[in-house]
C-alpha cells in the first residue's frame, strides 16, 4: 500500500532528524518489506535516508527482529570503530527517537525503522563478473566473521526459516488443500520437488550431529544485499538485516551460490538464459573462504558446493508452494510470477547437478 506524502512526513518525524523533510519515494524492488528514500534538506545540502515498513505478515514479532539488527548493528559499528583505519566499509545507521528506540509504530499499527542512506555505493541484481562475486562473497564472509563473537544468542525471528524438509511439508499441504485450483498445472514442478526431498534435511543432520555447528546468518545472501563502492569495487556493507538469526554459515554461502552464479534474474522467463556460471561459483567459494574460511570447519568446507544446490531448491519449492497458495507470502509483479521464479530455480538445481562433480574439485585445491 503506498503511502501519502504527509503519512511519511509524519512517521520518519518520530525519530531524530535534523532539517526541512522535502520528499519520499518508493525505492528498491524487495520482495517483503515497504521501502522509501527519504529527501531532508539540512542547511543547503541534501540529504537521504531510508524509512522501511516491516511486513507484519513475515515477520510476526518486528520488535525482535529490530533487536536483531541493533544488535548486530552496533557490534560491527564497534569493530569499525576499534579498527583505527582508514576504511570504506560501513554497517547500518539505524535513527532513533527521542527515547533512544531504534523503531516506532504508525497509527495503524505498523512498525517502521529508518537509517542513514550508504551515498556513492549500489548493489547489484546480477553479479556481472568473477570479481564482483568475489567481493560479494569476502563482503558476505566477513560479516559473519565480525559476528563469531557476539555475547548471547540472538532470537529466531521466524522459526525454521532454512529447515528444508519443513518448506517440503508445506508444499505438500499446499498440492493436498489446493486452494487457488492450480495444482493441476504444475504437475511437473511437484514431482521435480518431491523427487529430491530426501536430500532435503542433510545440513540439517550435519547440525543435529555437532558436525555443523549453529553460528549467526545472514540468511539472505543475495548480491543485491551488498552495497558495492562505486570507485573501489568493494563490497562495504551489508544490507537487509531482518533474517539475520541463529543459522548455519552454509545456508549464506548457498543463498550466495542461487543468486550470483544465475546470469538472468530470479524470475526470467526464458529458460535458456538461466544456468549455473561455474567462473562465478569458484569466485564465491575463494572469495567467502578469504574471510569466513578462518573459523569453518571441515565438514562446513565439504557442504558448500551441496549448500548451493540445496537452498537454490528450497527456495524453488517456496516459490511453488506459495504459487499453489495464491501468492500469499511473495509481492507478485504479474500473473504466474511465483511459477516463473519457481521454475528459474529448478533450472538452477539441473544446472548444479550436471556441474556437481566438478563444484566438488574445487576442494581439492
Amino acid at each position: 500500500m503506498q503511502r501519502t506524502q504527509e503519512e511519511l512526513r509524519a512517521i520518519i518525524s518520530k525519530f531524530v532528524v535534523y532539517g526541512d523533510y522535502l520528499v519520499s519515494v518508493p525505492f528498491g524492488n524487495g520482495n517483503v518489506n515497504d521501502t522509501y528514500q527519504v529527501t531532508y534538506d539540512q542547511g543547503g545540502a541534501r540529504l537521504h535516508y531510508i524509512l522501511q515498513r516491516i511486513n507484519h505478515s513475515v515477520f510476526k514479532n518486528p520488535e525482535l527482529v529490530m533487536e536483531n539488527v541493533d544488535r548486530v548493528t552496533a557490534h560491527i559499528l564497534n569493530k569499525i570503530r576499534q579498527a583505527h583505519a582508514e576504511t570504506k566499509k560501513r554497517t547500518i545507521r539505524l535513527l532513533r527517537t527521542s527515547d533512544n528506540c531504534p523503531y516506532v509504530f504508525d497509527d495503524r499499527g505498523n512498525c517502521w525503522r529508518a537509517y542513514i542512506f550508504i551515498e556513492h555505493a549500489r548493489a547489484y541484481e546480477v553479479l556481472e563478473t568473477p570479481e564482483q562475486a568475489f567481493k560479494v562473497a569476502e563482503a558476505f564472509g566477513e560479516f559473519q566473521l565480525e559476528l563469531v563473537d557476539l555475547d548471547g544468542r540472538l532470537h529466531e525471528t521466524i522459526p525454521d526459516f532454512h529447515h528444508t524438509p519443513k518448506r517440503i511439508e508445506a508444499l505438500k499441504e499446499a498440492v493436498r488443500n489446493d486452494p487457488a485450483g492450480r495444482v493441476k498445472k504444475v504437475r511437473k514442478e511437484i514431482d521435480f520437488a518431491l523427487s529430491r526431498k530426501d536430500e532435503a534435511g542433510t545440513l540439517i543432520r550435519l547440525n543435529a550431529e555437532g558436525a555443523i555447528p549453529e553460528r549467526i546468518s545472514h540468511n539472505d545472501t543475495k548480491a543485491n544485499n551488498i552495497l558495492i563502492d562505486d570507485l573501489s569495487g568493494d563490497g562495504i556493507c551489508v544490507i537487509d538485516l531482518d533474517t539475520v538469526m541463529p543459522g548455519i554459515a552454509l545456508y549464506d554461502f548457498g543463498d550466495m551460490v542461487r543468486s550470483g552464479t544465475n546470469p538472468a534474474e530470479e524470475d526470467e522467463i526464458d529458460l535458456a538464459r538461466v544456468g549455473m556460471r561455474f567462473d562465478m561459483f569458484e569466485a564465491l567459494y575463494r572469495g567467502f573462504l578469504s574471510t569466513a574460511g578462518g573459523f569453518m570447519t571441515e565438514a562446513e568446507r565439504e557442504m558448500m558446493p551441496f549448500a548451493g544446490k540445496l537452498i537454490t531448491f528450497e527456495i524453488g519449492v517456496r516459490f511453488l508452494t506459495d504459487y499453489i497458495n495464491g501468492d500469499t507470502y511473495f509481492r507478485i509483479r504479474r500473473p504466474d510470477h511465483n511459477l516463473d521464479r519457481c521454475r528459474n530455480q529448478f533450472k538452477m538445481v539441473q544446472s548444479m547437478e550436471s556441474q556437481f562433480e566438478r563444484m566438488k574439485k574445487l576442494l581439492l585445491r
